[in-house]
Formats: structure tokens, C-alpha cells, sequence
């Protein structure tokens, strides 16, 4: 699948060796626990959560005990700087790791996604080769397919999100333990099918973890324990921001069709990017779902295009503003936005009858404005992304089957929503929202990169955007 870039990197590459997991990797009071090894074995596996522990990873020791080894094979979907990181990372944890297979639509990611890979991981180990994708490196739009079929225990989704709901599904039903990036989908349909899907594999036990690191990073899982606890008493409203300049769109080529310049260019276009609410500013608005225990019931705002007088600069907004009700009436004023030349912030404040939290800082403040506390954790260099994959092998290896798909795909729904009240400018509520119909391409049926894309430019080149008032979104 094409490459994943952003204006900021979320997971930057990391340099970092294995190191221990968390003592609280998995542990969030309303969408996450954990369960002690004890209560593990006693409540015979099984355990429901926003990040649960469900039954003992058997695919995994099958795998690993044929070659005499615990090695932990990995395939790679989807070769851009995401995936490349990703695997990298997943590699740098304790106990033997082995790439077996990878496939990106483009040869060219899948070249520089090996050449990465193969600098930090490529010696051999105790238990031989590390990367081992002689004859396994795929090109094309079903070179996913070929990743699945390889002896793989665990595949990275890493391709942009339109394809996450087919590859999730599909990496499912051949057994795989998955980690996948978000958003997990596009639209409400893709949300329904990746829910569907984590069932399934809650009851085969196949693990799912969701590129939602910051569930995994020290200074936010204690932030959010404090706030859980009533450090701020109950909370009134939340803030989430996700500001900054973005990335220009690129002119289409003559010799290029024009599904392959959508696939290259992916975060400009809704079927396959999402837009940035979605595709970056689910981060900050996870966060607050995490805090509150549970989505918005409502959302209502508006955005637009200002700093994009040209039209041919695919189908997004620039910014998105946007109000989310939860249940008793708490309130989350979320802003992203794509202008250069203004404020930037990619953070979440949350304000309560006691007190006030800069949660991306950790540091929490008395009604007088006054720190009460502030962690003493360090920021992670990688915010997080290499100890989700701390957390992620050492749960595999003691037996357990980590299950982050639920919150996944309710972050991921919660972006969406947003999207369709700053598209529409009307006031969206969850039900109506979730149910919706509105499919923004059919990427089951896409062969060729000669298909016909599923945004087609208007006759003067430019592409349709949504105007607030004239849109319908349900």
C-alpha cells in the first residue's frame, strides 16, 4: 500500500533496544484492564476490557515451537515510513522476531521499507536470519494476500486506512494475530466490519493491538489514573487540538492514473485518508474518550477549506472544528487544523469541578491555577510507539491475547462523527451516525491500479468538498 506521512510523526524511528514492559502497560480504569497472571489462569482466560486479555495464544506457540524456537514471525502490509518504524520497533523487543513477509502496492516502498528494516535487523540471530523475505517481498494491490498466506504469526496493517476494515478482516480469518494502525476504517460501514471482525477474533484468541500509543506511554497512563481517581473532581469540559501546517498535494502526473495518484496521495482524499480528524486528530480525541470511560452520544461543528483556494487540492478540509456531547452533558471542544503561519498544538486539557489537567504534559492544576502535581516521567522520544510494542510481544510470549479493537474502532467512530458534523454542519448523534450507510469506496473490488478511483475529478480538474448547510452525511 502506499507510503503513510503526516506533518507530525507520531512514531519517529526508534533507536531503542528491548526493554522491560511497562509494569502497567495494559491499564486504563474504564476502557482498560489488566489481569494479574493469577486471576489470568483462574477466570479460565478470558477477560473483557477496552484492552482485554482473552484466552491463551495458542497460534503463537504452535508457530513457534515447530522450528524449535519462540521466534515471532512478522509480515508487513503496507511499506511506507509507518509500517517500516513499526516493524522496526516490534524487532527491537525482548526475545526472537523474524520478518518473513511484506507487500505494498508501490516496489518502491517495499525497497526502502526492506533496505530500513534490514540495516537495524539484518544480522543473524541465535535462532538464524531476522529478515527473511527471499522471494517473500510483494508488488501490487493483492500483494496482501500473499503476506497472509506465509507463515506468519503476526501481520502490521500499515497501509493508508481505507483498507484497514478488507485487510483486518481477511488477516483474521487466516489466524493471524494483528496490529493495526489507525484509524482502523473511513466511514461508519468499514467501523461495523472491523467491529464484527474483533469479535471473531476475540473467539478464535487472536491478538489486536491498534496504533493508539498513547495508551502505552508512562506519562499518560499515570495522568489518566490520577483523573480516574478524582484528582480533579468530576469532570465539565475537555479540550483537544491537533493544529499544524500539513502537507501539500501534489500535481498528478500525465503517464499516472488517476486511482494510483489518489493511492499516492491518500491523505487528501476521504475513502482511503479520512481526513485529518480521522487520521491524526483520532489521537487526542482517543484520549479523551479513555478519560471520560465512553464516546460522545452527539457531535455539532463546522470546518472548511480557507487556506485551499484551489480545489485540485483533493477532497479535505483544512479545519475542522467541532463540539462532542457526552453523557451528562460534558462537553469536548476539539480543533484541527492544516494553515500554516499560525497556532500550533497537538495536546488534551481536561477542566472539573476541582481542578484542571494538561494531560498530554501531565500536569494537573488547583481551581487557583496552581501545579498540585506533575509527572516525573520523561516525554517518550517515540510517544509511546516502541513501548506498544514492548507490551504488545511480551503479552504474546507470557500467553496472553491483548484486544484493543473495540476502542479502536470506537475512536476511530468518533472521528468519523466529527467529520460528518463539520461536513454537514448539522447536529450528528452516535446511533444514526454508526449506522450509516454512507460507504466511501468499495476496496474489495479494486484489482488494478487502471481502475476507475472512487473520487472522480470534476470536468475543470478540481474534486467536489463538502459545503456545511448543503452536505448530507446520514
Amino acid at each position: 500500500m502506499p507510503e503513510r506521512t503526516s506533518a507530525r510523526n507520531e512514531c519517529p524511528p526508534s533507536n531503542q533496544t528491548a526493554d522491560q514492559p511497562s509494569p502497567a502497560s495494559q491499564r486504563s480504569a474504564a476502557l482498560q484492564q489488566r489481569a494479574s497472571r493469577r486471576t489470568f489462569i483462574q477466570s479460565g482466560g478470558i477477560m473483557l476490557a477496552g484492552g482485554s486479555v482473552l484466552g491463551t495464544n495458542l497460534s503463537v506457540a504452535r508457530g513457534a515451537h515447530a522450528y524449535g524456537d519462540d521466534t515471532l514471525k512478522i509480515g508487513l502490509i503496507g511499506c511506507g515510513s509507518r509500517g517500516t518504524n513499526a516493524v522496526i520497533q516490534a524487532m527491537n523487543t525482548d526475545g526472537a522476531t523474524r520478518l518473513v513477509a511484506m507487500a505494498d502496492v508501490f516496489e518502491s516502498n517495499v525497497q526502502s521499507a526492506y533496505r530500513a528494516i534490514n540495516s537495524k535487523h539484518g544480522k543473524s540471530g541465535s535462532t538464524g536470519k531476522r529478515v527473511a523475505v527471499e522471494g517473500a517481498r510483494f508488488v501490487g494491490l493483492d500483494g496482501w494476500k500473499h503476506v497472509l498466506q506465509s507463515d506468519a504469526d503476526i501481520v502490521f496493517l500499515t497501509t493508508p486506512p481505507g483498507f484497514r476494515p478488507l485487510h483486518f478482516e481477511k488477516a483474521i480469518e487466516a489466524g493471524k494475530h494483528v496490529f493495526m494502525e489507525k484509524p482502523v476504517a473511513t466511514d461508519a460501514p468499514g467501523v461495523r466490519r472491523v467491529l464484527a471482525t474483533n469479535e471473531i477474533a476475540k473467539q478464535k484468541g487472536l491478538a489486536v493491538a491498534v496504533g493508539l500509543q498513547r495508551h502505552h506511554e508512562a506519562r499518560y497512563r499515570e495522568c489518566i489514573e490520577r483523573l480516574h481517581a478524582g484528582a480533579i473532581g468530576e469532570p465539565v469540559f475537555a479540550r483537544a487540538y491537533w493544529n499544524g501546517a500539513g502537507s501539500r498535494l501534489r500535481s498528478k502526473p500525465k503517464n499516472v492514473s488517476e486511482l494510483e495518484y489518489q493511492l499516492r496521495q491518500w491523505q487528501h482524499f476521504n475513502w482511503i485518508g479520512g481526513d485529518q480528524i480521522a487520521e491524526q486528530h483520532i489521537h487526542n480525541l482517543d484520549v479523551i474518550n479513555w478519560l471520560l470511560g465512553e464516546h460522545p452520544v452527539s457531535a455539532q461543528g463546522q470546518g472548511g477549506r480557507d487556506s485551499r483556494s484551489d480545489q485540485k487540492l483533493g477532497e479535505t478540509f483544512d479545519h475542522h472544528m467541532v463540539e462532542f456531547t457526552y453523557a451528562k452533558d460534558v462537553r469536548l471542544l476539539s480543533q484541527c487544523r492544516h494553515i500554516r503561519g499560525c497556532w500550533n498544538s497537538v495536546s488534551e486539557h481536561v477542566h472539573g469541578t476541582q481542578g484542571s489537567c494538561d494531560i498530554s504534559a501531565a500536569v494537573i492544576r488547583d481551581p487557583s491555577g496552581k501545579v498540585i502535581w506533575q509527572s516525573s516521567q520523561k516525554p517518550s522520544k517515540d510517544r509511546g510507539c516502541q513501548q506498544a510494542q514492548h507490551d504488545l510481544f511480551a503479552s504474546l510470549r507470557k500467553g496472553e491475547i491483548p484486544n484493543e479493537g473495540d476502542y479502536g474502532a470506537t475512536s476511530t467512530m468518533t472521528a468519523i462523527m466529527g467529520r460528518m458534523a463539520s461536513y454537514s454542519g448539522k447536529i450528528v448523534r452516535w446511533n444514526e451516525a454508526l449506522q450509516s450507510d454512507q460507504m466511501l469506496a468499495d476496496v474489495d473490488a479494486m484489482q488494478s491500479l487502471n481502475d476507475i478511483a472512487p473520487v472522480q475529478p470534476l470536468p475543470d480538474g478540481n474534486y467536489e468538498v463538502a459545503i456545511p448547510g448543503q452536505t448530507k452525511v446520514i
